[in-house]
């Protein structure tokens, strides 16, 4: 009996674990964006000097880190506050202000903000205005003061261009500034085919006298980030610390400790090659020192200017009279595809860069997935196809646990009468009823509990593709076939445009009509579900026979607003499950009465009622 009591407890325990990891997603939406107050520019930290500064590796010395031109009332006037020279590759367009050389204003050529709608991209920086902005700066300072703050460029700084006037990947860029006291500043940009821009800084020294400078580079972003505030998903600073990746969310930032200038700021030196950034669910943007750099990285939120910034410091270099010095820092901005960041840590060295997609705490599992449903598209052509495939695979790697939990299950569905027949000869004695249904497992060596290790099998797998699904770029705004136009959204179809046939897709209704927001596609999974629970033999005990009965309508309704992707596999699931079992335990020689069974419960439920 106590055997008995352990195998329901193990199937129950199992079938709510499931429902406990989807039940979190319905019940625990995702946390709203942050809504500090937006701040005017005038409310900046300055010192005395009136730079804003934060403290440096060299001693006491400070590096003049922001000195920003004043904010403009928004992007229109922002870009016209300065000259500029016009980015245009194969995937992204934009601008470089002359004012700074900020790199300040970047879209995507290949992904629109809203689906099969062209007339706004996704805009990666953006020029400072009052309360938002997102921008790249780099720039020079010298530790030992033997160039005085002013002699160096900053944010303020009008630049010359000195050769290329539109950045693409055949047209370098190459800006100028002279400080007309012997120092010569020059800026060569460069963009190639994707994401990557290289910026390479050049200093002449015709001075006459021995100097030191050191190059450093910024990515500030101001306002209140746009984030999806999901658990699952990492949305922050991300960075490569000497092999350790390092991600903190913008509320670790806003929690660090507050230096003497009153921001919140840590520091990381970094010896063997590293990079630095932030990132959200599909877009990211990092700096990217020369592999193999040593320098010092800084994380810092200004609470007063509502401000994020990630710093990349390189050393100081004494430059000699009539000498000069160069250094490279790339920017990545763009989307996280799979392939191009794979492609940038193989073929450029950015070590673990691959990682700064968020694979989650099960690496292990999502990684291997993603790889293998990467594969199938490129040799499909159809991501949802590709789902399906995967789900193919897996299938056929728990095969054998399947065969043995369908054979078991087969032999309990042709011990059914026997069990009826032993409830009803012990009648209320449910322990005499379980004495005997474990006496007559053992005579015809059935486990019932060989049919938890697929479904506790399921449970990682099913989460770590969620997870891939969620946070790859590779599903987003990607077709399958018919109404699902993006496999990253969900079903668009459902009773309030009458499953497709109205032209209008519901959106922003209120919480409580979520209930009739569910597509085909959940109704598919919800059948396909119940369909294969016909297939096994209901419980004994009534509780959980109830639980399982409503288990497929409850998962529908569970799992109706999730990503289409994510449903396309749990249809593919279901159905090649049913089709395994069905052939298993018609080979076994029970015969399948879907029919039968559902009628069978519907006049028991009748009749006990």
């Amino acid at each position: 009996m106590q055997e008995d009591d352990n195998t329901k407890n193990l199937i129950l325990a199992s079938v709510l674990s499931l429902i406990v990891i989807l039940g979190w997603f319905w019940f625990f939406p995702p946390e709203a964006p942050l809504q500090d107050a937006p701040t005017e520019a005038t409310q900046i930290a300055q010192s005395e000097n009136g730079e804003n500064t934060v403290p440096s590796a060299a001693g006491d010395a400070t590096v003049p880190l922001v000195d920003l031109p004043s904010a403009a009332e928004n992007r229109d006037e922002a870009l016209a506050k300065s000259p500029r020279v016009k980015i245009d590759s194969a995937r992204v367009f934009g601008s470089i202000s002359l004012t700074g050389a900020l790199i300040d204003d970047l879209s995507l050529k290949d992904y629109n903000v809203r689906l099969n709608d062209e007339s706004e991209k996704i805009r990666i920086l953006s020029p400072i205005q009052r309360s938002s902005g997102y921008w790249a700066f780099h720039a020079w300072w010298s530790p030992d003061r033997s160039v005085a703050p002013g002699d160096v460029p900053t944010a303020k700084t009008l630049w010359s261009v000195k050769s290329g006037d539109v950045l693409s990947e055949t047209r370098p860029v190459v800006l100028q500034w002279d400080n007309g006291k012997g120092l010569v500043f020059e800026r060569t940009i460069t963009i190639d085919a994707n994401y990557l821009i290289s910026i390479k800084q050049s200093v002449q020294n015709n001075t006459g006298n021995v100097i030191q400078l050191a190059p450093y580079a910024a990515l500030t972003s101001k306002g209140d980030p746009d984030i999806r505030g999901f658990y699952i998903l990492h949305e922050g600073a991300v960075a490569s610390i000497d092999g350790e990746l390092v991600e903190e969310t913008y509320k670790n930032v806003r929690k660090f400790d507050v230096n003497q200038n009153g921001i919140s700021s840590k520091s990381y030196d970094v010896t063997e090659g590293g990079w630095i950034g932030f990132t959200n669910q599909y877009w990211m943007t990092n700096l990217m020192p020369e592999p193999d750099q040593s320098f010092e990285t800084v994380l810092e939120y200004n609470e007063k200017a509502n401000r994020y910034q990630a710093d990349v410091r390189l050393p100081a270099v004494t430059i000699a009279p009539n000498g000069s010095y160069d250094v490279v820092t790339s920017l990545f901005a763009g989307a996280k595809e799979y392939g191009v960041i794979k492609a940038y840590q193989k073929e450029n060295g950015y070590n673990q860069f691959i990682d700064s997609i968020d694979w989650g705490m099960f690496f292990f599992l999502t990684k291997p997935i993603f790889q293998v449903l990467h594969f199938l598209n490129g040799l499909i052509g159809n991501m949802g196809l590709a789902i399906i495939g995967l789900t193919l695979l897996i299938k056929a790697l728990l095969f054998p646990l399947a065969y043995k939990s369908f054979v078991s299950m087969a032999k309990m569905k042709e011990l059914q009468p026997q069990m009826e027949a032993i409830k009803e000869k012990a009648g209320d004695d449910k322990k005499q009823v379980q004495a005997e249904i474990m006496k007559l497992y053992r005579a015809k060596k059935v486990n019932p509990a060989s049919g938890c290790l697929p479904i506790l099998l399921q449970i990682p797998i099913f989460f770590s593709l969620y997870k891939v699904i969620f946070v790859t770029i590779e599903l987003y705004h990607v077709p399958f076939f018919g109404w699902i136009q993006d496999l990253s959204s969900p079903d668009p179809t459902s009773i309030l445009n009458l499953f497709g046939l109205l032209p209008w897709t519901p959106t922003d209704l209120p919480q409580f009509t979520s209930i009739l927001s569910i597509g085909v596609l959940p109704i598919l999974m919800g059948i396909t579900m119940w369909l294969q629970q016909k297939l096994n033999p209901a419980p004994t005990d009534k509780t959980q026979a109830q639980i399982f009965a409503w288990m497929p309508w409850v998962f529908m309704f569970m799992l109706g607003r999730f990503a289409s992707g994510l449903v396309v596999y749990w249809v593919a699931n279901n159905t090649i499950t049913f089709i395994q079992q069905y052939t298993i335990m018609t080979q076994q020689g029970v015969k399948p009465d879907i029919l039968g069974n559902m009628f069978k419960r519907f006049k028991k439920d009748k009749a006990d009622s």
